[in-house]
């Protein structure tokens, strides 16, 4: 599928280069999606941003997640 993030990066920016023309603002979170998302930012000559979020773990499960907070509060699922 993916050599590594940065070929995923790249890949991911050929299938939205339509969206150049857009100014698109790239979000990217920290962990595993910034790599990816500096290679999308560098391609489409895109403005290039974070969202830090803390995963929330099941009870019985730490390791996996069923949604995340962000500052602020904000709950994504």
């Amino acid at each position: 599928m993916f050599k590594n993030r940065k070929d995923a990066g790249e890949k991911l920016a050929k299938a939205l280069e339509k969206y150049r023309t857009e100014y698109p603002i790239i979000l990217a979170i920290p962990r595993g999606g910034v790599e990816v998302g500096l290679q999308v930012a560098a391609k489409l000559n895109a403005d290039l941003s974070l969202i830090i979020a803390r995963k929330m773990p099941f009870p019985d499960n730490p390791e996996a997640g069923f949604g995340a907070i962000a500052r602020m509060g904000a709950c994504l699922f």
